[in-house]
């Protein structure tokens, strides 16, 4: 139900035949005392030569319709009321009708979005640190969905690189074939930490990982060999996790997939003139837009991140064709993708503009970002596992007989971990505490769990009850709960175009706190207005449900 839109279409409707300019904005006013909207004058007064204040005199007396219960002229603005039996009937009657899909619009019109995220290095663990970009875009996946865009959700493993050769180098040195079998990820991890040790003492040991990196992408035996077995027990471990988080892909296409392709991206820049020679290496400068030059190819040969990004982007643009591509990369990444994106504007490529970064602030530990190079790391399974533990030992106080409990322990425990990130800003850092990400109180993901738990517990009490769309519900105490219910659509939205699942988790909380709150006050199951009052816990319910499901978080029915 998208009320803002309704209140513009009723004063169109009603100011056409006295007001030939019908053209106008409509605010909330930022004390609710003045009613639920207000449409500013200023913007008539220089057209009709007259002061905003006589203009909203003027007006006032002709606005009539079924939406609002009140309007008044107060200074410069005109004020409305909504009628709360109209609004609440015809919101309740969306929500029970559409379901899941109340909030959804059709603006994308099925085009479709390719999403870049999770994209975590194969041969080294899945840490807290790939925990942002996994479930950021996962989110926005979500919301595109919901916005009428056919997400396309692609893993861009990191599975080319220097750092490969690096790795290869260390194996050859120090590796074992019987421990990596044994442990192949800590076992890599080990050696990829210790290969940076030994290098700070060897600085010529970065000299033979670049040059085995070469010999990768140059096709040799034993290098390719060993790269294979790096990356499938790596997709093992990632597989694993990712279930766990309830995330699935549409393509899962690494970077070494574009290996084969780059030379297209080489020979394009350099038919259309744009390939510099910069000390041996090449490059496409880009001093008109104040920006470092974006280098394609080193002097020994070798591609860089650019170079496949390049290629990554004509490759989608292609097989996809898609409307907005996005890439869900942190913040350190940002003058890279700028750079990429200058690069193809002076191929005129004019499609460029449809390639969006979406940055996000860095996982930290202690106040440092974690770093696999210095061993700093927390691994995401073990945090998983331990919130889905403590979760069990809390239903097991709380709810003993409950249920398939292990399972809703694991909703509880992930979605506890999973909402810890997405409440915040995803330009924000977030500081990793296992206290505050499990703590089941305030605003976590278990706090709205429960709320949508006792919604339908209050429903399953009510026994035979079947939600009705023609109560209306005028109870100040519940007022608060429908005027945020109509807010949802506009909710959807913004945080589709802002790139931020933390509206949608903000507006679920505020919602639960106003649902709680009214809990605390009234009387449901025997009362007077039971089904009225039933109805909007069920319209409660749904809401809670479908934010915690764009977040990509499971809602119990009963904790």
């Amino acid at each position: 139900m998208d009320i803002k839109k309704m209140v513009l279409q009723a004063l169109e409707q009603t100011l056409k035949d006295h007001w030939t300019d019908t053209e106008f904005t409509v605010e909330k006013p930022k004390n609710p005392d003045f009613g639920d909207y207000a449409i500013p004058c200023f913007h008539w007064a220089k057209s009709f030569k007259r002061s905003p204040q006589d203009i909203a005199q003027q007006l006032t007396p002709a606005i009539h319709h079924p939406l609002f219960s009140k309007v008044t002229a107060v200074g410069p603005y005109i004020n409305v009321f909504l009628d709360k039996t109209y609004v609440s009937k015809e919101i309740i009657h969306q929500i029970i009708t559409l379901k899941e899909a109340f909030g959804s619009n059709s603006d994308g019109q099925g085009s479709n979005v390719t999403i870049d995220l999770s994209a975590p290095n194969i041969a080294k663990p899945f840490s807290m640190g790939h925990l942002r970009s996994t479930v950021i875009g996962n989110a926005i996946a979500n919301l595109a969905e919901k916005n009428g865009y056919t997400p396309i959700r692609i893993n861009h493993l990191g599975d080319w690189g220097t750092q490969f050769g690096k790795l290869i180098v260390a194996y050859l040195k120090w590796g074992s074939e019987e421990r990596v079998k044994e442990q192949p990820i800590s076992e890599l991890l080990s050696l990829y930490i210790k290969f940076h040790d030994e290098a700070e003492k060897h600085p010529e040991l970065v000299d033979e990982g670049r040059r085995y990196f070469k010999m990768l992408e140059d096709g040799d035996p034993q290098t390719r060999y060993l790269w294979n077995w790096f990356r499938e027990e790596s997709l093992q471990e990632f597989f694993r996790i990712y279930d766990l988080l309830g995330v699935s892909f549409d393509h899962i296409q690494g970077e070494a997939f574009y290996n084969d392709k780059m030379d297209e991206v080489v020979e394009i820049l350099n038919r259309k003139g744009l390939l510099e020679l910069s000390e041996g290496a090449l490059v496409v400068k880009l001093d008109e837009y104040d920006f470092p030059p974006c280098l394609i190819q080193k002097s020994d040969g070798a591609t860089i991140y650019a170079t496949r990004d390049l290629a990554t982007a004509l490759f989608r643009k292609r097989n996809f064709d898609f409307a907005r591509s996005l890439y869900v990369v942190g913040s350190e990444q940002s003058l890279h993708f700028k750079q990429v994106k200058l690069a193809l504007r002076k191929a005129d490529f004019k499609w460029e503009h449809e390639m969006v970064h979406i940055p996000f602030g860095m996982m930290l530990q202690d106040g440092k970002k974690m770093s696999t190079r210095k061993g700093r790391i927390v691994l995401l399974e073990e945090v998983l596992n331990e919130a889905i533990d403590l979760a069990h030992q809390i239903i097991s106080e709380k709810n003993p007989t409950l249920e398939n409990k292990d399972e809703v322990a694991k909703q509880i425990g992930i979605g506890a971990v999973i909402f810890q990130d997405l409440k915040n800003f995803r330009t924000n850092d977030v500081d990793f505490s296992f206290e505050q990400m499990l703590n089941f109180d305030g605003e976590t993901g278990p706090y709205l769990q429960y709320t949508h738990a006792r919604c339908h517990s209050l429903l399953r009490k009510a026994g035979s009850f079947i939600p009705e769309t023609s109560y209306p519900i005028t109870e100040q105490e519940a007022w608060i709960i429908i005027s945020h219910l109509t807010r949802f659509d506009e909710v959807v939205k913004q945080a589709w175009e802002d790139y931020d699942p933390s509206k949608i988790a903000r507006y679920a909380l505020d919602l639960a706190r106003h649902f709680n709150s009214y809990y605390a006050k009234v009387r449901i199951l025997d009362s007077e207005d039971r089904d009225a009052r039933l109805s909007l816990v069920y319209a409660v319910a749904t809401v809670i449900e479908e934010c915690l499901r764009v977040l990509g978080i499971k809602s119990p029915p009963s904790m």
